[in-house]
């Protein structure tokens, strides 16, 4: 079997403006590409492509050329030459490209990807991520809505602000009582002072992890708080080095828990071999959101092929980053399944992308 072509179909993708603390805003009208892989035995592989005005033709300019005439079950090798390329070229266009081949392959062997990677559980708990509200009481009354649809944990990304960050804290651990797991993610929004203060905070209102307090190249200051707090911290979403820079955060005990997603991280491959190795250490690695629905299927196959990720995250839990599949993700009672069907095994909605297709790039 051999790879054949390669192509990015460029898509329009509307959505209603969103933000999260920090400054980050997302939506309005942008684009989603669809990579495909096609092989010359007829099966092809596929991933959802964020901000294709400019990774397609990195992709198809840097990465095609090595991809055409390649084993597309050479995964590994494959991963690997992509790396090397990571000055020029993003994770999420070597995720992308590293998706299509696990998706090939689960055709291939008649499976979903995550028993060819190992399945350890069929379940997991999903968590309720929420944008930025501008009141106390719209974070209230959203964590409510949750909690009265049976989900058992919800993550607050609040204003960036301390004090008004532990406010909402209070606040929602009081609107949803002790049985709800909370967890923050302040999106490396704080100095070291000001995150020993939000942390003891909240670690008094007993919340499950901590999230990104610091910025992740401050690994010194991540240290000194370890120290200082009791509450796990979570850390390792956009370190540097990706899963190649996660010993140093391990052996220095800067975090207690490891992050990653097939976006960020470089794909299945890398997303795995990061979880095992925070297994190796009896850490945890929760699974971050992919930033799109195909993605998020791809980080939902790793989760179920390893022991050591808990919870589903759903974000934002407006649901602005669900689009592109016939069926998305079921999360009904807060709790997702393994998926059944051979590869990625869902539907892309090709009808409704189409009504809207802006090019191809090959």
């Amino acid at each position: 079997m051999k790879i054949t072509n390669v192509r990015v179909e460029v898509f329009g993708w509307h959505v209603e403006r969103w933000r999260v603390g920090a400054g980050m805003r997302f939506g309005g009208p942008r684009n989603l590409g669809v990579v495909t892989v096609e092989t010359d035995e007829g099966i092809s592989g596929n991933a959802f492509l964020g901000g294709p005005d400019y990774h397609a033709r990195v992709l198809i300019d840097m990465v095609k050329p090595r991809l055409i005439g390649r084993n597309p079950q050479d995964i590994g090798a494959v991963w690997a030459g992509m790396w090397r390329q990571t000055r020029a070229v993003a994770t999420s266009v070597i995720g992308a490209v590293d998706i299509c081949l696990w998706d090939i392959n689960g055709k291939l062997a008649g499976q979903p990807i995550h028993r060819l990677l190992g399945t350890c559980k069929e379940s997991v708990p999903v968590y309720s991520s929420t944008a930025y509200w501008e009141t106390v009481e719209e974070y209230q009354q959203e964590a409510l809505r949750f909690q009265e649809a049976g989900w058992t944990a919800h993550k607050i990304h609040p204003h960036s602000d301390p004090k008004a960050d532990i406010a909402i804290c209070r606040a929602v651990r009081e609107a949803v009582g002790d049985d709800m797991k909370l967890m923050l993610d302040s999106m490396w929004a704080y100095d070291y002072e000001d995150s020993v203060r939000v942390g003891r905070a909240i670690e008094d209102l007993g919340y499950y992890w901590y999230e990104d307090p610091l910025a992740e190249e401050d690994i010194y200051s991540y240290v000194k708080l370890n120290e200082k707090l009791d509450i796990p911290i979570m850390a390792t979403e956009f370190a540097p080095g990706r899963y190649y820079g996660m010993t140093q955060w391990i052996t220095r005990y800067a975090t207690d828990i490891l992050r990653g997603d097939v976006a960020v991280t470089g794909g299945i491959t890398p997303l795995v071999r990061l979880c095992h190795l925070a297994e190796g250490f009896k850490m945890k690695c929760e699974i971050h959101h992919g930033g799109n629905s195909l993605n998020n299927v791809a980080n939902l196959h790793v989760t179920m092929a390893v022991p050591n990720c808990e919870f589903y995250e759903y974000f934002p839990c407006t649901g602005a980053n669900v689009y592109g599949l016939v069926e998305d993700i079921d999360m009904t009672g807060g709790v997702v399944h393994a998926p059944t069907e051979p590869g990625l095994g869902y539907e892309i909605d090709w009808d409704r992308l189409r009504s809207d297709h802006q090019g191809t790039v090959e």
